[in-house]
């Protein structure tokens, strides 16, 4: 049994720990939150029995602990691994790993020198739907894969510090579009690196919230000539939006992981219904086992197993720190209107 302690209690820490409860050989022991009404809260949920820390160095020195989940915001992502790392402990790191490519090598630099296993939370790699989209390609059902186009879309994120885009590291491309391209890295490769990018952003519909993008569209240019666009967006209402294109040389595949079997028209409120689903009442969509559903239950599931073997997961802090360079090269992209190189 892998006993799990959780830095963060916000939103993307409350999924973890539902995720957590489908790990049949991980036990979540302890958790942290920066805020000791959130960490109340947390610890009272039904079923739950972790214990509570005061610090993060407290958590990472717990002896039950041996597996440590970092869902805190992104600023402090690098702190948090350095206590994991000097505890000797696993570490799993939530999307994005850092704010920048340079953070990011230097959070990867901790994990290698310390010799601990570390893992990258991306969940859309796991999501039901393209793994069995990655089966199908992997299979030559569509060829070789020539083109992708991945889009998500919602209204904004749930946590407040990611408004902040000098704290944060960026906007809307930041938030999300680390998931698209690392989805798109999953298609193509990842021995087929990004070399170079073209991108846009802008502040649409959020001048007053944020100084960063609320909408972007990016396209990504492989070593092996294949072409991925992607688009990030906060400004869509009326819940997730999540698709992805792929193109091959013999067939093409769609998935729609926001689409649902349920659905209908209600005229009260019944409580929460999916993640950015923006209103109660009128046609609503909500999403079944939604931890399940984008890929969450699968993602802990894997790395427990990975790390349990003492084998390297198919998301380790090496992609997080691809992406974040993928995502660099973006920004400065927006800046000059040129396609600009990946470092």
């Amino acid at each position: 049994m892998i006993g799990v302690g959780l830095l963060g209690s916000g939103f993307i820490g409350e999924t973890y720990a539902e995720a957590l409860d489908d790990v049949r050989d991980a036990r979540l022991v302890a958790h942290y939150s920066r805020s000791p009404e959130r960490a109340a809260a947390f610890a009272a949920k039904p079923g739950r029995d972790t214990r509570p820390h005061d610090t993060m160095a407290a958590l990472c020195a717990d002896p039950a602990v041996d597996l440590v989940i970092v869902a805190l915001p992104n600023e402090v992502h690098l702190e948090a691994v350095r206590l994991v790392a000097a505890a000797g402990k696993g570490v799993i790191c939530t999307k994005p790993l850092a704010r920048t490519g340079p953070e990011a090598a230097e959070i990867l630099q901790v994990v290698v020198s310390a010799g601990v296993w570390h893992g990258y939370a991306e969940s859309a790699v796991f999501s039901p739907n393209l793994a069995k989209a990655h089966e199908i390609v992997a299979a030559g059902g569509i060829g070789d894969v020539l083109w992708l186009r991945a889009r998500e879309g919602h209204s904004g994120p749930h946590a407040p510090h990611f408004w902040d885009a000098e704290t944060a590291g960026g906007g809307a491309l930041l938030d999300m579009g680390c998931h698209t391209i690392e989805s798109a890295r999953h298609f193509f490769g990842r021995d087929n690196p990004i070399v170079e990018v073209f991108a846009w952003g802008a502040t649409m519909a959020h001048q007053d919230k944020t100084t960063g993008e609320d909408t972007s569209i990016a396209l990504l240019k492989f070593a092996g000539g294949q072409v991925a666009s992607i688009e990030s967006s906060w400004v869509e209402q009326g819940g997730m939006q999540l698709r992805h294109e792929i193109v091959g040389s013999a067939g093409r595949l769609v998935t729609d992981t926001a689409s649902t079997p349920v659905w209908g028209f209600i005229t009260k409120p019944v409580g929460y219904l999916v993640e950015k689903a923006d209103a109660d009442t009128g046609w609503v969509y909500p999403v079944p086992e939604e931890t399940r559903a984008y890929g969450f239950s699968q993602e802990m599931r894997h790395f427990v197993e990975r790390f349990a073997a003492g084998e390297p997961p198919l998301e380790t802090f090496h992609d997080g720190w691809v992406v974040n360079t993928v995502v660099d090269a973006c920004y400065r992209s927006m800046k000059s209107g040129r396609w600009e190189p990946v470092a």
